[in-house]
Formats: structure tokens, C-alpha cells, sequence
């Protein structure tokens, strides 16, 4: 997707920032043996997506773009291959 600035939005980058977040808490519980944090970490996880998904809804996220149309060529004539009579 050259030129396309797809994930350079607000949204995006909070979302992935609490995500990434939510990844770190819980592994580090996870090491600590904890897994009562272990879970915050993964509900925090949970939030940088909802939280991200509230921010594309706000109009904060890249603009849904319209399919584009498809062309139908009409179909040419085929040539049948000459046979010799003979």
C-alpha cells in the first residue's frame, strides 16, 4: 500500500500504545508468578482496543474508503480456428 497512511491515525497509536502496555504488565506478572496481574495486564489489553475502536468511532481513525467499481469488459468474439476440408 504505497502512500497510504494506513495505522497513522490517533486511534491507531493510542490503541497500540495501551495494548503494548497491557502486554508488558502482564508479562511481567507473569514472570513474578502473579496471575491476578497476569489478567489486569491482559484486561489492559482489552481497553487499548475498545479504547482505540471509541476513538475510530469519534472520527479520529482513517476514513472508511468506497470500494471501487469494477469494470466489466464486454466479451470479444472469438475466432474459431480455420479447418481444412479435405
Amino acid at each position: 500500500m504505497a502512500g497510504s497512511s494506513h495505522g497513522h491515525t490517533p486511534a491507531a497509536w493510542t490503541g497500540v500504545t495501551i495494548a503494548f502496555i497491557g502486554f508488558c504488565v502482564a508479562g511481567a506478572f507473569m514472570v513474578m508468578a502473579q496471575p491476578v496481574g497476569f489478567w489486569a495486564g491482559m484486561a489492559i489489553v482489552v481497553l487499548g482496543g475498545v479504547v482505540g475502536a471509541a476513538m475510530r468511532a469519534m472520527g479520529l481513525g482513517q476514513p472508511k474508503q468506497q470500494p471501487l467499481a469494477v469494470a466489466h469488459a464486454a466479451p470479444t468474439a472469438t475466432r474459431e480456428p480455420a479447418v481444412a476440408e479435405g
